[in-house]
């Protein structure tokens, strides 16, 4: 449900570290710049690359997914392509789809160079495959009704008020490590979370900002609620972030992308990217 909720709101939209760690947003509109533009990253010859095929899915909104017209859309798309031009391979340059669960085994069978579909990095990926540094990062967000009142605009504002979570989640581990002061109100998934804060169950909900962001600005929503405060990022409750996975054994690739990631950022090109495809933002 919370995918179609998703989904509805991207083509809707698109065609009509330790304790509390909190990254601050870059000055320029939002996104974190998470490439240091003073550091210079070698790269690699990559003349010799026959093909760079990137393996993705179609059931992640708003990263991968099939628009209206059966075409293969999305974040994830749109960096793969900007990839390739920076890397001087859009000749060589395909990207293909397939069920998430097949992924890792197409990649290691050398059906691909690279996945790009929020697989989340685990030690026994690191021992099979390279990875890049994160590109970017979903952070957990408070969401408050729009018209609520308080006292002060963060997380304090909420100490000894009820903030609804799923529970059994990274959020749920999260809320509980980071706001002890916090009472948790456990729902069983997204749908009844959400629910919870529109009816005003609950002073202010705790979730992924993704999901957040795209219900925010959709009709379920109503233009009920606004973030309060975050981004909070932690590595131990939410993982590294959106990384590249990179098949073969030399880092050559990946530091070539991590290097074309580098340049896409220190430019802009890599937040223009993610402004067209969040538009309500996620920091």
């Amino acid at each position: 449900m919370i995918a179609n909720i998703l989904l509805l709101s991207v083509l809707t939209t698109f065609m009509a570290l330790p304790a509390r760690a909190q990254q601050q947003p870059d000055e320029t509109g939002g996104f974190p710049i998470l490439f240091d533009a003073r550091e210079r990253l070698l790269r690699p010859e990559v003349s010799g690359v026959l093909r760079l095929r990137f393996l993705t899915t179609t059931d992640f909104p708003p990263f991968n997914f099939t628009d209206q017209t059966g075409r293969l859309s999305g974040f994830h798309i749109d960096l793969a392509r900007a990839l390739c031009a920076e890397l001087g391979l859009q000749a060589r340059c395909q990207i293909q789809a397939l069920p998430y669960a097949q992924l890792v085994s197409a990649l290691e069978a050398g059906q691909g160079e690279a996945v790009m579909a929020g697989v989340a990095v685990t030690p026994e990926l690191r021992e099979r495959f390279n990875f890049t540094r994160p590109y970017m990062l979903l952070p957990a967000r408070f969401l408050v009704q729009a018209d609520t009142v308080l006292p002060r605009q963060d997380a304090e504002a909420l100490f000894g008020r009820k903030v609804g979570v799923v529970k059994d989640t990274a959020h749920e581990a999260m809320l509980k490590a980071f706001f002890p002061d916090i009472e948790p109100v456990l729902f069983e998934d997204g749908d009844a979370l959400m629910r919870s804060l529109k009816e005003k169950q609950v002073s202010a909900i705790f979730a992924d900002a993704l999901q957040l962001s795209f219900w925010m600005i959709s009709p379920a929503a109503g233009g009920c609620c606004r973030f309060l405060d975050g981004p909070f990022l932690s590595e131990r409750h939410l993982g590294e972030g959106m990384t590249i996975m990179v098949g073969g054994q030399d880092g050559a690739l990946t530091a070539a992308l991590e290097s074309a990631l580098a340049a896409l950022s220190k430019d802009g090109r890599l937040e223009e990217i993610y402004l067209r495809y969040f538009p309500a933002g996620l920091f």
